[in-house]
């Protein structure tokens, strides 16, 4: 669940509930679509949320692939276990763990825009925690918090247990000092011991102690809270004096491994944990406000602020086959306009344009209809194509590179549509061997395009809120016009027409076929053929829109708003050109434009203004 969806269900649905209850629902539904085949890779798809291999790092002996992870707090119930290793996370906590399941449990609730945990907050037992461990595929580190009223007794039994399981646990330095001794359990896992903000203060002079302790591998320091009602929530300048209590440990003990717990809603303020010193930084409530793509916003963030030169890639091949394809569309254009039918047509139709026009000239119209709109589409998709190639795949951008190659290859693939109506368009054809060389150096040259994209954007101001529903509703635009796309390839393969199409010929299939039975096979094709590209051009304003959006990416604004204008303009004006205007027909380009317009008009703030 993307924030581009996260956060308009979130204002419409979830606001509305109960805590658990929207917590539940999304955990058990992000887990449920990570456990079916191909769920994991429809995640990746939505959100290319993995990690940066730029912070992945090593900690005795524990591999994590981020230093951001995610507290107990929010997922008591371990619901969402299978899908938060998916969303860039790099460790996961779970607890607070008890031996049994307390009988008094309260669950959170909201005040104004805090969320409130209470005293007797939701804990994990330990059989719970066991049954999730051991039936998922967890491939990130695992820490257990072991609940603050845990005995010794019980405390032997957690660990033991859990040690299979588990990477690090955390405990209260009462539970360290009583508990942890040299044993065999003590030498297989680290333990992490947890400070409140308050004991912070009074011992921070005794951290030194701690790393002596060889089975101590570093402190966990909690945001400051504020306790109402037997409820407790984070005050609100956590994150500041978190960064100072970590930046005081640190001068002190540089050595001593620190992880934070809480006093993150935004990129600036995990930003600003890690440059006090921070190793390790965990979410809580604010995980929650911002959204699951929190984790990913850091990273970009944290990149950002790392000084690294900018590595070009060679990218004038895949500029090249852009330019190809506006040069095609604008050529197509040029004899939708004006031959609409061209001599190897009419050889194959067995029918003259003067013929055609003598029997119905509505024909050839509906026939130029077509083709203009096939040619806007190929010049909207060669300007994507360019604009993925200058300032992604230039700069070595990963996620350019895919969303360049995929629209590219399907594009290819679509001649095949056409191919299979026993009618082959030499014009397409040779457009298509042009083309094969060209895109051969272009994928060979994308092949370098590895990185990962950092972005400037460090707060969760309106400019984003409104860029979220800007990304959706392009999103949806880019979903829309696949789909369409898809519609018109299987209406080109099977019926050919429509009813509006056949009313505004004032023909049946019959008599089309009467005139010459290679005419429909001629409609056919270049009805796939529009509906190839429009699937192409469609994939293209997808995936731009999914994984482009970053604060400040201008070109991004600039290459949806005037790549889409020669496919709309296409679509409206050879409508309008021939007569063919009506309003059923065309409801769904009105409604591809106003999402267009209002998708413009709601991310200009966050796309074009630094």
């Amino acid at each position: 669940m993307p924030d581009w969806s996260y956060h308009p269900l979130k204002k419409l649905l979830l606001d509305k509930t109960r805590p658990k209850t929207s917590r539940e629902f999304l955990h058990k539904s992000m887990s449920t679509i990570a456990s079916i085949p191909g769920g994991r890779n429809l995640i990746g798809f939505l959100g290319h949320m993995k990690p940066p291999q730029e912070f992945q790092k090593e900690i005795y002996h524990t591999r994590f692939p981020s230093l951001i992870g995610l507290s107990g707090h929010i997922d008591p119930n371990l619901s969402g276990m299978n899908a938060f290793q998916e969303l860039g996370f790099g460790f996961v906590e779970i607890g607070p763990i008890v031996l049994n399941e307390p009988k008094n449990q309260v669950e959170p609730r909201r005040k104004n825009s805090h969320i409130l945990f209470s005293n007797h907050q939701e804990k994990v037992s330990l059989k719970l925690a066991i049954k999730k461990l051991t039936s998922l595929n967890i491939r990130i580190p695992v820490f257990a918090r072991i609940d603050a009223q845990v005995k010794r007794n019980e405390w032997d039994i957690i660990v033991q247990h859990l040690t299979p399981f588990v990477d690090i646990f955390i405990g209260t330095s009462e539970q360290i000092n009583s508990y942890v001794d040299q044993s065999l359990i003590c030498l297989e896992r680290s333990f992490y011991v947890s400070f409140s903000a308050d004991e912070m203060n009074k011992k921070k002079l005794e951290m030194g102690k701690f790393i002596q302790h060889t089975c101590i591998g570093g402190i966990v320091v909690n945001a400051p809270h504020r306790t109402e009602d037997s409820y407790w929530h984070e005050v609100s300048n956590a994150n500041e004096c978190l960064a100072r209590m970590v930046k005081q440990v640190k001068d002190l003990h540089p050595e001593l491994m620190v992880i934070t717990s809480g006093g993150v809603e935004t990129p600036e303020e995990a930003g600003a944990l890690v440059r006090a010193g921070a190793d390790l930084v965990m979410l809580t409530d604010g995980y929650v406000k911002a959204g699951p793509g929190l984790p990913k916003r850091i990273h970009e963030r944290l990149l950002y602020e790392k000084t690294r030169p900018i590595k070009k890639q060679n990218w004038y091949w895949s500029f090249l086959f852009g330019l190809s394809i506006v040069i095609g569309g604008i050529i197509a254009l040029y004899f939708a306009v004006t031959s609409i039918i061209l001599p190897y047509d009419e050889s194959f139709i067995g029918l003259k344009k003067a013929d055609i026009l003598q029997v119905n000239p509505l024909i050839l119209s509906f026939m130029a209809h077509d083709r203009m709109a096939l040619a806007g589409t190929m010049i909207s998709g060669g300007i994507l194509y360019i604009q993925l190639a200058r300032h992604g795949i230039k700069y070595g951008m990963h996620w350019a590179r895919i969303a360049f190659h995929s629209a590219a290859i399907v594009g290819f693939l679509g001649i095949f549509l056409f191919i299979g109506f026993g009618y082959f368009d030499w014009l397409h054809g040779l457009f298509w061997l042009f083309l094969l060389p060209i895109y051969y150096f272009s994928f060979r040259e994308g092949k370098r395009a590895t990185g990962t994209p950092y972005s400037i954007h460090g707060k969760n101001d309106k400019a984003w809120q409104y860029g979220l529903y800007g990304q959706l509703l392009f999103i949806l635009l880019g979903f829309l016009i696949v789909a369409g796309g898809i519609v018109i390839s299987t209406i080109g393969v099977s019926n050919v027409f429509v009813p509006t199409d056949l009313s505004f010929l004032c023909m049946s299939t019959q008599m089309l076929d009467s005139m010459s039975n290679n005419l429909i096979p001629v409609i056919a094709h270049d009805r796939a053929g529009f509906g190839s590209a429009l699937i192409s051009v469609g994939l293209l304003f997808l995936m731009l829109s999914l994984w482009g959006f970053r604060k400040g990416e201008r070109w991004v604004w600039n290459t949806l708003a005037v790549g889409a204008l020669p496919a709309f303009m296409a679509g409206i004006g050879t409508h309008i050109y021939i007569g063919y205007t009506t309003f059923i027909h065309l409801l769904p380009v009105y409604l591809l434009i106003i999402l267009y317009l209002l998708g413009l008009v709601l991310s200009y703030p966050f796309l074009k203004i630094k």
